[in-house]
């Protein structure tokens, strides 16, 4: 019972990986806020957990909707008393190829799944700076990391979330807030058609919350990207050549064509620790380390 007297909200909870979130939490012992667009799915969650012994509540509501998510983490902190992790699960798919896709369709996932965290972790983030405590997970895709046809759309919403993650981190660490991504990969009501049926039952939601565990824990990372289906689990990292200190003058750009072997060799890259680990290692290069002052 590792989550004993913590508070959990979990977005799009009423169905698949979501359902499999909260009950994995409420099983590990935390009071669970389960959110959901569809009310009844939301409530059916809600009452499992309290069926098992557990303590949960259902809220519908979707997470665009500001004022709603705000009555919401206000409603938990008013029952329990404090918001101590927010899983950020819920998501939509419009899949079409870019040259089919409107830009509704377009607006409408990136709404969703970057907006609705953004607009989710807002409501928390507050609470968890004032109780030096806060666990935040952001649903990423291979489809962002990596990409995928026909989820542009997604795959950028997706890809956004790990920006949002990588700056929350540093921002959240002096409170205790630790912000990480998972990527699931699991066969629910949103990859309906999209994958093999054989494939189905290696792919059950609950293999992938088993490693949820991981991210909200005591001993939780932070500026972790969990991927995380059938059992199996890897981490990916945003990463960063050597790179080649090529300087100006009027034949650069063909210098830089001409070195591109060797300024994609992966021979000794780094994961930077923050956005200007770049611009600091640009300038050293070019012998002007003292150049950068970085900010607190």
């Amino acid at each position: 019972m590792q989550l004993q007297g913590r508070t959990a909200i979990v977005t799009g909870a009423g169905g698949g990986l979501g359902r499999s979130h909260a009950l994995m939490l409420a099983r590990l012992g935390a009071r669970v806020m389960v959110n959901d667009l569809d009310a009844a799915a939301a409530d059916g969650v809600a009452g499992e957990i309290v069926s098992r012994g557990g303590q949960a509540l259902a809220f519908a509501a979707s997470v665009t909707d500001e004022a709603k998510v705000a009555e919401m983490a206000g409603r938990a902190m008013r029952e329990w008393g404090s918001i101590d992790i927010l899983v950020n699960n819920a998501g939509i798919l419009r899949d079409r190829s870019f040259a089919k896709m409107d830009l509704a369709e377009f607006r409408l996932v990136v709404e969703v799944h970057l907006m609705g965290a953004v607009i989710c972790t807002k409501a928390v983030w507050e609470t968890m700076r004032r109780q030096q405590y806060g666990r935040v997970v952001l649903t990423t895709s291979s489809s962002g990391l990596y990409g995928n046809f026909g989820q542009s759309n997604y795959g950028a919403a997706k890809m956004a979330l790990v920006g949002l993650m990588q700056t929350l981190a540093i921002e959240g660490e002096k409170h205790g807030i630790r912000v990480n991504c998972l990527a699931p990969t699991a066969a629910t009501q949103m990859t309906d058609g999209l994958l093999p049926r054989e494939a189905l039952d290696r792919l059950a939601p609950e293999f992938a919350s088993d490693g949820l565990a991981a991210l909200v824990g005591e001993n939780a990372p932070t500026r972790a990207i969990l991927c995380a289906g059938a059992g199996h689990f890897a981490r990916a990292n945003i990463t960063l050549t050597e790179g080649l200190q090529i300087g100006g003058g009027a034949d650069a750009h063909e210098q830089v064509v001409a070195a591109w072997p060797h300024i994609s060799d992966r021979t000794g890259e780094i994961v930077p620790d923050y956005g200007l680990t770049q611009s600091e290692r640009e300038l050293a290069s070019a012998g002007a380390a003292d150049a950068l002052t970085t900010r607190d």
